[in-house]
């Protein structure tokens, strides 16, 4: 960020380019270590899903129309609810008045 020539040595100026500098710096880690952890996130969740894949081997299994509806209903939950939580963050800090 430059910063105006004028005023520029008043200790209040310099004091707004350090916390402005340091909440830019704040939100970009943020934002790096919310990738970082979202995309191994996901590829976890791929490769156990690729897993759960070879429990489709009718040769190695036996299993039924319900219980494949079992299996897929429950992960769909699970990923309607994850979604939302995106959207509609739980505060779980306690009573407050």
């Amino acid at each position: 960020m430059l910063l105006p020539r004028k005023g520029i040595d008043s200790l209040v100026n310099r004091e707004y380019y350090y916390a402005y500098k340091h909440t830019f710096m704040k939100i970009e880690e943020k934002s790096e270590r919310f990738k970082r952890l979202a995309a191994t996130r996901t590829n976890e969740i791929i490769n156990k899903l690729r897993i759960l894949s070879n429990c489709a081997n009718r040769s190695a299994y036996d299993y039924s129309e319900e219980d494949i509806n079992k299996i897929f209903t429950a992960i769909e939950k699970a990923t309607r609810v994850a979604r939302s939580k995106f959207y509609f963050p739980d505060h779980k800090n306690g009573f407050k008045l």
